[in-house]
């Protein structure tokens, strides 16, 4: 199984909306999400739910002030394809958290080096439910059963 390929980036930065107005001017995005603490932006015609999220550093737990790169997401095709992820990344001891964002399924890993990475399936618009939880345990059996282990995702489109 290999990824659809990369699908946002998420850095820690020191003024999320400062950094938002940068990348507005410098490359065009524009802001889809923010809060307090972060802002999530995406080029013009993306179908994506976010290309780059920024987050304010010192909101990281422990309270580290750390700029850098927090993690890069990686999309697969189908439910399938993460439930065949979350085995092998589990096996290797890599996956360290995982999450249901209701707009998508995430797995949360480190590589050798401690660098963390998402494995994540991202829903078609045309499955999306406003009203679904979000930001609680990943239930990929419960989401095959809903949709199916073969249907694909919003990138595979």
């Amino acid at each position: 199984m290999a990824t659809l390929g990369l699908r946002h980036a998420v850095l820690w930065v020191d003024d999320p909306r400062q950094s938002a107005a940068f990348y507005t001017e410098a490359l065009g995005l524009e802001v889809k999400n923010s809060g307090d603490d972060a802002v999530f932006m995406s080029s013009p015609d993306s179908a994506t739910d976010h290309d780059l999220g920024l987050f304010r550093a010192d909101a990281r737990a422990g309270g580290r002030r750390n700029v850098g790169l927090y993690h890069i997401a990686w999309e697969v095709e189908t439910l399938a394809d993460l439930v065949a992820a979350k085995e092998r990344l589990g096996r290797m001891g890599a996956l360290v958290g995982e999450n249901n964002h209701g707009m998508s399924r995430s797995l949360y890993c480190q590589d050798p080096d401690g660098i963390e990475f998402e494995v994540m399936w991202e829903l078609p618009l045309d499955l999306y439910d406003e009203n679904d939880p979000s930001n609680v345990p990943l239930d990929l059996d419960a989401d095959i059963a809903r949709w199916g282990a073969d249907r694909p995702g919003r990138g595979a489109a």
